[in-house]
C-alpha cells in the first residue's frame, strides 16, 4: 500500500562529493522554506555527442517537475535520453506548506540547482521546505523491478548541547516513542508537540507504510546516537527525515539548570563568602586586641 502524495526529503541513491552549507536565499514568497540545508552534486561525464542531448532532456524533466509542483507536493518521472539510458527526477515539498509555497520552493530549487550543480548528475538540493533530486539510469530496469536502497544517512545537523543529559534523554525517549507511534497512520507526514518539544517526520512520497515506519525508526536511532546531547536536530536519510526543537517560551527538561538549583547554589556561595569575611574580620579584631595587650 503506497502513501499518496506524502512529503519527504531524500534522494534514492548514494551520491558522492556532498557539500553541506547553511544560508538563506532571499525570497519573499517562500521565506522560511528557502533556507538551503545542503546540496550534493556528483560529476558524471558524457562524451561531447551526448552532452547536449542529456542537457536538453534534463531541462525538459525539470520543467515537468516545476509544472507539477503547482498541483501536487510529490512527483516523480523518467525521461528517456536514448534507447538504453534515461534521466529520472523527483521533487517533494513538506506537507505542512501550501501548494503555492511548494510551487515557489520548487522554482527556487531549479534556479539553485543550476547555479550550484549545473548539469552534474546525480544531484540533490535540499531546502527547508522542499527538495529536488535527479540522476541518470539505464533502461530498462532489471526484471521491471524498482530500485531499493538502505536507509543511509545523507545529512545531519545537531543543535546546542543540553546541560543535564540524563533528564533530557529520558524526556526525548518518550517523545520519540510518540513520534514513531504516530507516523504509521499519518500518510507519510507527521508533526506533533510533545510537551515542550516540536517533532516532525516525513517519508518519500511513494514509500509504503512499512518502509516509512522503518525509515523513521532508523532516523530516530541516528538522532539518539549522533545528536543525543543536542537540544535540536535534523536527520536526513535517503527515504525520510526527522527533526525536533524546543518550543520557544517552554522549558525543556535538562536543557538548562533548574532555577531552584541555581538559587540554592547562589545561597551556598553567598553564605560561604559571608562566613569567610566574618572569619577574616574576627581574626583581624583578635590581632588588634593582642597588639593592644602587648603594648
Amino acid at each position: 500500500m503506497s502513501i499518496a502524495h506524502s512529503n519527504v526529503v531524500f534522494p534514492n541513491v548514494p551520491i558522492p562529493q556532498s557539500s553541506s552549507v547553511s544560508l538563506s536565499c532571499s525570497s519573499k514568497t517562500v521565506s522560511d522554506y528557502s533556507t538551503l540545508v545542503y546540496k550534493t552534486c556528483a560529476s558524471q561525464t558524457f562524451n561531447d555527442q551526448l552532452t547536449k542531448t542529456y542537457s536538453q532532456t534534463l531541462n525538459s524533466l525539470l520543467q515537468q517537475l516545476i509544472a507539477q509542483s503547482s498541483q501536487q507536493k510529490f512527483f516523480k518521472n523518467t525521461e528517456a535520453v536514448s534507447d538504453d539510458a534515461a534521466i529520472s527526477g523527483l521533487f517533494q515539498c513538506r506537507d505542512d506548506i501550501g501548494i503555492k509555497d511548494c510551487f515557489n520552493c520548487v522554482n527556487l530549487l531549479h534556479q539553485m540547482s543550476n547555479t550550484l550543480c549545473s548539469d552534474s548528475m546525480p544531484t540533490r538540493v535540499q531546502l527547508d521546505g522542499c527538495y529536488i533530486h535527479y540522476e541518470t539510469e539505464e533502461l530498462p530496469e532489471t526484471n521491471g523491478e524498482s530500485k531499493s536502497y538502505s536507509n543511509f544517512l545523507l545529512h545531519k545537523e545537531c543543535g546546542e548541547p543540553v546541560v543535564d543529559y540524563i533528564k533530557f534523554k529520558e524526556f526525548m525517549d518518550e517523545a520519540f516513542v510518540n513520534l514513531e507511534s504516530g507516523i504509521p497512520n499519518s500518510n507519510g507526514f507527521y508533526t506533533m508537540n510533545y510537551k515542550s518539544v516540536k517533532l516532525m517526520a516525513q517519508c518519500e512520497g511513494d514509500s509504503n507504510i512499512c518502509d516509512c515506519s522503518n525509515c523513521v525508526s532508523d532516523a530516530v536511532q541516528v538522532a539518539k546516537e549522533e545528536c543525543g546531547t543536542s537540544l535540536s536536530a535534523q536527520i536526513y536519510l535517503d527515504k525520510c527525515f526527522i527533526s525536533y526543537y524546543g518550543i520557544p517560551g517552554n522549558s525543556v527538561p535538562g536543557a538548562r539548570r533548574n532555577n531552584n538549583t541555581e538559587k540554592l547554589a547562589a545561597i551556598i556561595v553567598g553564605g560561604a563568602a559571608a562566613l569567610f569575611l566574618g572569619f577574616a574580620f574576627l581574626s583581624l579584631l583578635k590581632s588588634w586586641f593582642r597588639k593592644d595587650d602587648y603594648e
